[in-house]
């Protein structure tokens, strides 16, 4: 398959593959969504195969591939990580990758700076103290391993995101993590709000996660106080609805934009991303066995999306302003939640039922929505 191939009408160009490379992590962490095989030893608990990995790139740039995103599990155990890299790099792609920077060297962070199209690396550290990220993460040492990992790859030229999960045994290093993020040499700092699914329902039950109305809370003091009194740029990942007028106007909300991404799952299945491993309905065929065309094309789950997000999003998420930009904000938590891919988003729901959800942000305080997401008086979506 060669050159672009014309999409019928209502058929995106398929931009980004969400690659989840191994079924295992040499991490135990509290929250993951996806939980993966602890992998003390070090192996995979099984990865994607190289070969299929190949023909879903070459299958996907003529329907407009443009970047792909190896995690996983953690990226960093497959054994055949380089060919990977390389592999993009040959195609003329552009490369994002999330790890936890355990395994990281010298070596690796100096050949993926000078051979490869890398453009942003995220790692995750989630407190400023050993005693805090180890726990969490379920492994002693990590938190050494990891540090030393982000610094090999500031060292090769890096500027890394610093990912922090955000829990009630952390928030009070968050400003201290920040400075140490600084002087590391970091390009910026996330902070993640975690999904109420896979290992994160344990945390639930022994009420480890943060209520919305602290996660609220939070993400004003981050993006109205924290922020200005530091030099690294800050994100919280709220939906759009939620995020400060400085934050909207630099085009910073966060926004998926699942109707252009495609999972490829460790066993080579195609899936709407990681939740395929837990969802099978949400898987979509195999690399190898199903073409992709066909599938991007006809898939029956990709068809109701393209029709039904956002028109048909449910709850508050069907009034809310950002809803053509958000299209839910994770539509894979949604259907985990409610087994609905039109379901409203569990944060914005709770923050609806607790009263802190803004409502200058929801259609009623608005004169009216055009229905190709534009708006005919957009001041309303930028009120604070």
């Amino acid at each position: 398959m060669s050159g672009n191939l014309v999409l019928p009408e209502g058929v995106p160009p398929l931009t980004q593959y969400y690659v989840y490379m191994t079924n295992g992590c040499n991490l135990a962490c509290q929250h993951c969504w996806l939980s993966p095989i602890y992998q003390p030893k070090g192996t995979t608990g099984g990865h994607l195969d190289f070969d299929l990995f190949r023909i879903a790139v070459e299958e996907a740039i003529p329907l407009g591939l443009q970047n792909v995103k190896l995690t996983g599990g953690e990226p960093l155990l497959h054994p055949d990580f380089l060919r990977f890299v390389d592999l993009i790099k040959d195609k003329n792609l552009s490369l994002t990758i999330e790890t936890n920077a355990t395994l990281m060297t010298s070596a690796l962070a100096r050949y993926m700076k000078e051979n490869s199209t890398l453009r942003h690396i995220s790692v995750s550290v989630d407190g400023a103290s050993k005693e805090t990220h180890d726990s969490f993460r379920g492994v002693p040492g990590s938190f050494d391993k990891t540090i030393t990992g982000i610094k090999m790859l500031v060292e090769a030229g890096f500027k890394p995101q610093v990912i922090m999960s955000l829990h009630n045994g952390n928030i009070d290093e968050i400003e201290d993590l920040v400075e140490m993020a600084q002087d590391w040499g970091a390009g910026s700092v996330k902070f993640n709000l975690i999904q109420p699914s896979g290992r994160a329902q344990n945390m639930a039950e022994h009420k480890k996660m943060l209520d919305v109305r602290r996660m609220v809370d939070l993400g004003r003091w981050v993006e109205y106080d924290l922020q200005r009194r530091v030099s690294i740029n800050l994100f919280y990942s709220w939906p759009m609805a939620f995020h400060s007028l400085n934050r909207l106007l630099e085009g910073n909300g966060d926004a998926c934009g699942i109707l252009n991404i495609m999972g490829i799952l460790a066993n080579g299945c195609l899936a709407l991303c990681g939740i395929g491993i837990e969802i099978p309905e949400l898987t979509y065929g195999r690399l190898g066995k199903d073409r992709l065309v066909d599938i991007w094309r006809d898939n029956q789950v990709l068809r109701q999306l393209r029709s039904d997000l956002p028109a048909k999003l449910e709850g508050v998420c069907q009034s809310c302003l950002f809803k053509w930009q958000c299209l839910g904000s994770c539509v894979a938590e949604n259907y985990h939640q409610f087994r609905r891919l039109t379901a409203p988003f569990w944060f914005c729901m709770q923050a609806q039922e607790a009263g802190v959800f803004p409502e200058k942000r929801v259609v009623s305080t608005c004169e009216s929505a055009k229905s190709d997401g534009t708006f005919i008086d957009s001041s309303f979506a930028f009120q604070q």
